[in-house]
C-alpha cells in the first residue's frame, strides 16, 4: 500500500517528499500591481514550512486583461521577477517543490478591475465578454509560455495550466460557452488546442527538468465529462505533462453527467491509462481517512486546500496522529492569523459560510 509519506517522482524535475501538496487558492492577499506582498509571502512559505511537498500559488494572472480577483499575484510581467525569485528561493529552502499556476479568467475578469471588457473565446452576453480574435488567441498562448519562462528564471520548479472552473482555458474546453468557427472551436482537438499549444509551447521554451501540469475540472461549466476525458487522453498522449491536476470539488461525489450516472469522479479519472503522468485530486479532503482512501483509489497525491488554511501543517501533524483531521469549524480569527492568514485573507475567508468564527 502506497503510504502518504512515500516519495514521488515525476518525469521531469525534483521528486515530492511526500503526497501533500498546497492546492492553489485564492487569497487575495498580493499588491494591486500584482507583485508579491510580505503577506502572501508568509502564506506560502508558511506551508512549506509546516511539510507540504509541493507548494503551489494562488492563480497567477499571465496577462494583466485576464485578472480574475483583487489582490491576485501576476506573472506577466518582469516586474513581479524580484518577489517571485523570492518566493520560489524561500519555498524550495524547506525541501518543497515551488510551482507557479499560470491564470487567465477569461469572462470571469471583472471590469471593475480590468478597466475595459473581458474577452472570453466567443461573446458572451451575461458577461458582456467579447470575442478573441484567432491573433489574440495566439498572443495568449505567447502569454503564458512567457510566463512560465519568468517563473522558470525566478526559480520555480514548475508550472501548472489553470484549465479549470470557467477561466479562460476551461471555457475554450466548454461546447456550451465556445462557439468558435476557427481551429479553436467545433471538436473536442480544436477546442483542446489553446491547452496542448501552451504546453508544447512552455516545453519547447523551458528547461527539460521543468515540472509542466495542467488543472481540469470534471464537469459543470458546460463542460461534457466524456470531452474531459478526451481531453485528459489528449494531455496524456503528449507526454510532456508530469501531471493532472483534477479540482473535483468533491472527490467521492457521484458524476452529475448522466452518462456517468452512479460512477465516483475520482473512480472515472483514476482508471484512465495515464502511463507515467501522474494524478493529483482535490475535493473536500479534511481527514485522514478521505486522504488515504485517494491513495487507495488510485490517485498519486492530494491538494489540499480548507485544511491547509486551517492547518500549515496539516502534512506534519498527520505524520504524527495518522487519524488526523483539519480543525474544526469556525476557526477563530486569531487563529486563522497565526496560522499565517492575513486580515485581508480572513476577510475573504469569511464569505465562506461557517469559516471563520470571533
Amino acid at each position: 500500500m502506497t503510504s502518504l509519506f512515500d516519495t514521488l517522482s515525476f518525469d521531469h524535475g525534483p521528486e515530492m517528499k511526500n503526497r501533500f501538496m498546497l492546492a492553489p487558492l485564492t487569497n487575495q492577499q498580493s499588491n494591486p500591481d500584482g507583485t508579491l506582498s510580505d503577506d502572501e509571502f508568509r502564506w506560502l512559505t508558511k506551508r512549506a514550512q509546516g511539510g507540504f511537498a509541493m507548494t503551489m500559488t494562488c492563480a497567477s494572472h499571465v496577462q494583466a486583461l485576464g485578472q480574475g480577483f483583487a489582490g491576485q499575484l501576476g506573472c506577466f510581467g518582469d516586474e513581479h521577477l524580484p518577489g517571485l525569485t523570492r518566493l520560489a528561493s524561500a519555498i524550495r529552502s524547506e525541501g518543497s517543490l515551488a510551482i507557479v499556476q499560470l491564470h487567465h479568467a477569461g469572462r470571469r475578469s471583472p471590469r471593475e478591475l480590468i478597466g475595459q471588457s473581458p474577452v472570453a473565446p466567443s461573446e458572451d452576453a451575461a458577461t458582456g465578454a467579447r470575442a478573441l480574435s484567432t491573433e489574440e488567441v495566439e498572443i495568449l498562448v505567447a502569454d503564458f509560455v512567457a510566463a512560465a519562462v519568468r517563473s522558470e528564471k525566478a526559480g520555480f520548479d514548475g508550472v501548472e495550466i489553470h484549465g479549470a472552473h470557467d477561466y479562460i482555458i476551461c471555457e475554450f474546453l466548454s461546447r456550451e460557452v465556445n462557439q468558435r468557427t476557427d481551429r479553436y472551436g467545433g471538436s473536442v482537438e480544436n477546442r483542446a488546442r489553446l491547452l496542448l499549444e501552451i504546453i508544447a509551447g512552455i516545453r519547447a521554451a523551458c528547461r527539460a527538468s521543468f515540472n509542466v501540469s495542467v488543472r481540469l475540472s470534471p464537469e459543470l461549466f458546460g463542460l461534457r465529462t466524456a470531452d474531459i476525458i478526451e481531453t485528459f487522453n489528449m494531455v496524456v498522449a503528449t507526454k510532456e505533462v508530469d501531471f493532472i491536476d483534477m479540482s473535483l470539488w468533491n472527490a467521492f461525489k457521484e458524476s452529475s453527467d448522466e452518462d456517468f450516472a452512479g460512477q465516483q469522479l475520482i473512480d472515472i479519472f483514476a482508471k484512465l491509462d495515464r502511463g507515467s503522468t501522474r494524478l493529483a485530486v482535490a475535493g473536500h479532503l479534511y481527514g485522514a481517512d478521505e486522504i488515504r482512501r485517494c491513495l487507495e483509489r488510485g490517485a498519486d497525491f492530494v491538494a489540499l486546500g480548507r485544511a491547509a488554511i486551517t492547518n500549515h501543517d496539516f502534512p506534519e501533524q498527520m505524520r504524527r496522529d495518522k487519524n488526523f483531521s483539519m480543525r474544526a469549524l469556525p476557526v477563530p480569527r486569531a487563529i486563522l492569523a497565526e496560522e499565517g492568514l492575513s486580515e485581508s485573507f480572513i476577510t475573504y475567508m469569511s464569505a465562506w459560510a461557517g469559516f471563520v468564527g470571533d
